[in-house]
């Protein structure tokens, strides 16, 4: 076990959002910026972003680590960049007030529907279906979670029929939309 491996998860955390110079076994060098750390492996997640490029993400292996040198703090834009890397591309296309709208028209669409629904997360942008389902942004089918698969697919094909519903309405409106349609 390299000393890497002997710092606590509080020791790694310190080391997340910033840019950072891996040396790993053999005298490889990897830079990039701390998305996080495995707290069983070590094994660190590092976010590049190559000029007029989209962000990629590499991973050194906890037991392969000699050095981490920590070369620059991320300021707030990194930190937020850092934070939307793994969204789908679907979801970074709404705003967090459209993200917002999604959220609680669909949260009202299954309450008047009687299907009992929550928000959870930190930030409560996951909705919660009868606690056994769960709908991540931008809420659609494809962002629903279950280990129940009978209810997975009902779920999904409701929300499915209710997107179709939206957008038949939406478009066929001279105006657009005031609400939020999923």
């Amino acid at each position: 076990m390299n000393d890497w491996q002997r710092k606590s998860p509080l020791d790694w955390e310190t080391y997340v959002n910033k840019l950072v110079k891996v040396v790993a076994v053999e005298k490889n060098e990897y830079e990039g910026w701390v998305l996080t750390v495995d707290p069983v492996s070590a094994t660190i997640v590092l976010a590049m972003f190559p000029e007029n490029e989209k962000g990629s993400i590499s991973f050194v292996m906890g037991h392969a680590i000699q050095e981490v040198e920590i070369l620059q703090e991320g300021d707030s834009d990194m930190k937020r960049r850092l934070a939307h890397i793994l969204e789908p591309e679907e979801c970074q296309a709404y705003s967090p007030e459209e993200l917002e709208k999604r959220k609680n028209a669909l949260k009202t669409w299954l309450e008047t529907n009687h299907i009992p629904v929550g928000e959870q997360g930190e930030l409560g942008r996951t909705l919660s279906v009868a606690g056994v389902l769960t709908i991540e942004p931008p809420y659609g089918p494809e962002q629903c979670s279950s280990t129940n698969e009978i209810i997975l697919a009902r779920v999904q094909g409701l929300l499915q029929g209710w997107l179709q519903g939206c957008r038949a309405a939406c478009s066929s409106s001279a105006e657009p939309a005031a609400e939020a349609s999923l």
